[in-house]
């Protein structure tokens, strides 16, 4: 399966809620859609799963040599941000009827299910009704939901919702088993961190607009975010001998090391001539910006251009 949306629009009233926004995702990808409430995601999984329709650009699926404006129901698992299950229901009879839903046997629902089920330890409570669950194992009972009938493509909105972090790592497994599988994923979400580990390519949004767009070393590459060194030296350094240095824009203790900000424009090859006029370094290790940083970098970069 290939998904290529180009230059997507959609109003809504007075409301902007999507401009031109273009991307790729590529059989197999796992594609995060991330931007904070009101960016535009929403609106963006509506045109893709037929909801609503753009007011321009254009959508494409391929699959199978077969063309497509949205996603197809035969070919879609979906985890809506409005969870749909039937709490009086046993865990394997809501199951079997939403499996059933999508054209599944009954022999073929078991089957997966009973794949699912041991892989987030639900085998013993399948009986159970929903209700009698935590809030937790309803959600991972959704997950289920959604991939039984072995979909091309699979949208998942706020996976992560309610789990604590022993089951949000359940989930990065569940969803590596898709990849695994040669299911493509989107992926909409707020915990950075379990994003970071999964996505092969992200879409950063800010009110219906992409700020960036790539892989993470891709988005690091585009952030204005400021750089860091994590240095050490053989002898005595001071805060202050550092921060005299023009390529240092801050200096912060770290222990033993001393945690370096770059300079505006300044090389790391630059910043190192000048480190050693104060002695010999034993250690140097380039600080890699996190996911969650460079969202909250290129928010507050955002805000102040769109007021402009």
């Amino acid at each position: 399966m290939q998904l290529i949306v180009t230059a997507i629009s959609k109003a809504y009233a007075n409301v902007q809620a999507v401009k031109k926004v273009s991307f790729q995702i590529n059989s197999g990808d796992i594609f995060a859609l991330l931007g904070p409430n009101g960016a535009g995601k929403s609106s963006i999984i509506r045109m893709l799963v037929g909801m609503t329709k753009p007011d321009s650009g254009s959508i494409l699926i391929s699959f199978q040599d077969q063309h497509y404006d949205h996603v197809p129901r035969r070919l879609l698992g979906y985890l809506p941000e409005d969870r749909g299950l039937y709490p009086d229901k046993s865990i394997e009879k809501n199951l079997l009827y939403l499996a059933q839903l999508h054209g599944l046997s009954k022999a073929q629902a078991l089957a997966e299910m009973d794949t699912w089920l041991q892989v987030f330890e639900l085998t013993e409570r399948r009986h159970n009704e929903l209700k009698q669950l935590s809030k937790g194992n309803q959600q991972k009972v959704q997950l289920i939901a959604a991939v039984l009938h072995k979909p091309a493509l699979v949208i998942l909105d706020e996976p992560f919702s309610g789990l604590d972090p022993i089951n949000q790592e359940k989930v990065v497994e569940f969803l590596k088993q898709l990849k695994a599988r040669g299911m493509t994923v989107i992926l909409s979400a707020h915990q950075m961190a379990m994003v970071e580990k999964l996505a092969d390519h992200m879409l950063l949004m800010a009110q219906g607009q992409v700020v960036l767009a790539g892989t993470l070393e891709q988005i690091r590459g585009q952030s204005v975010d400021k750089r860091q060194l994590k240095v050490a030296f053989e002898g005595a350094v001071s805060a202050e001998q550092l921060q005299q240095l023009p390529a240092i824009a801050e200096a912060t203790a770290d222990g033993r090391h001393w945690l370096l900000t770059l300079a505006e424009a300044v090389t790391v090859s630059q910043c190192l001539q000048q480190l050693l006029q104060l002695g010999e370094l034993t250690q140097v290790e380039m600080q890699n910006t996190d996911l969650h940083q460079l969202y909250l970098a290129a928010m507050a970069k955002h805000q102040p251009e769109a007021a402009a």
